[in-house]
């Protein structure tokens, strides 16, 4: 009979990560000789090659591949029931949340922060993929939680809304299209509008907020950051849909422009999602209480204002937080 350890599979797990020993040590919090012991005592327990030992790399074997998504699993379940049965620790040890990368570096840079002075001992692990990966790998125990824009269809988890995020357009600002604002969603102006590849959740919001228009998509730029979008912005190649956690970045880049859109604004709304049976929840809802609170203390561009220039697109109140790093 095959006896695996828990201790190996937490092993496995950190290396098919990382896919180089030191850091999956550092990872597992032990030394690399103990990792690369346990990691050859179960390869020769299931009698198959797990990784290919390279001079610079690591590689997982077929073998490996087929084996990960179950040790993910079987690792979720006994962390679950430790929680259930020592009682509620609260945030402490380690918590894999994901989010969405037009969220990620406008978010993150204000959260985490907050997250590391409250509670030290949570060990914040980030994952940054699209929503339909979030949504597979939160179902799947590979992820805790996950901060993503609605709508989310899955039945099997908890969807919080957290926020609401406003659209703004990033222009060129020597565009003669955009010099009295607001825009309206037919203009047809928005035709020149830059897109994100398919998969992207902002892709969608944008061809809701264009309406009857049909933008340009950028597929052949291969774009998946909006950062992109926005230096292509500054080169006269068209414009781009802003979100509002977006614009202290967006405000400060040469030749751009911020402009709002005509009332009602188009908006997203940003969730915290997690497994609906899972032992998490108290860490899920004190997650949401913290994105809630930092968000509120952001400055918001009033809607029908429009920027008067790119030093002072957003004016500081007597809420303003220091401008993010995102």
């Amino acid at each position: 009979m095959i006896k695996l350890t828990v201790r190996q599979m937490e092993y496995f797990d950190a290396l098919t990560q990382t896919l180089h020993f030191g850091r999956a040590a550092e990872m597992a919090g032990v030394s690399q000789p103990a990792l690369s012991a346990q990691i050859a005592e179960m390869e020769e327990r299931l009698g198959c090659r797990l990784f290919e030992r390279g001079a610079k790399a690591v590689r997982p074997t077929e073998e490996a591949v087929r084996l990960q998504p179950r040790i993910e699993r079987l690792l979720g379940e006994i962390r679950e029931i430790e929680r259930t049965t020592r009682g509620h620790t609260s945030m402490e040890g380690r918590f894999r949340l994901g989010i969405i990368p037009t969220i990620a570096p406008y978010l993150l840079p204000r959260i985490l922060p907050v997250i590391q002075e409250r509670f030290p001992k949570l060990r914040l692990e980030l994952r940054e993929t699209v929503t339909s990966t979030l949504i597979e790998e939160t179902s799947a125990r590979r992820l805790d939680a996950f901060v993503a824009a609605m709508p989310i269809e899955a039945p099997g988890l908890n969807v919080q809304e957290l926020f609401a995020d406003r659209f703004f357009l990033a222009v060129h600002s020597d565009d003669p299209e955009f010099a009295s604002p607001p825009v309206p969603p037919e203009s047809p102006a928005l035709e020149r509008l830059m897109l994100l590849e398919e998969g992207y959740c902002m892709r969608e919001h944008a061809l809701a907020v264009c309406g009857s228009v049909k933008p340009v998509t950028m597929e052949s730029f291969g774009a998946t950051s909006l950062t992109t979008l926005l230096q292509m912005v500054t080169h006269g190649m068209g414009i781009t849909l802003l979100p509002e956690m977006a614009a202290d970045a967006a405000g400060a880049m040469r030749d751009l422009k911020i402009v709002p859109f005509a009332e009602p604004v188009p908006e997203r709304t940003i969730c915290l999602a997690w497994r609906r049976n899972g032992a998490l929840q108290e860490e899920c809802q004190a997650l949401a209480a913290i994105i809630r609170e930092v968000n509120g203390q952001s400055a918001r561009l009033p809607t029908q204002q429009a920027p008067r220039s790119r030093e002072s697109a957003f004016p500081a109140t007597a809420q303003d937080t220091p401008a993010s790093a995102g």
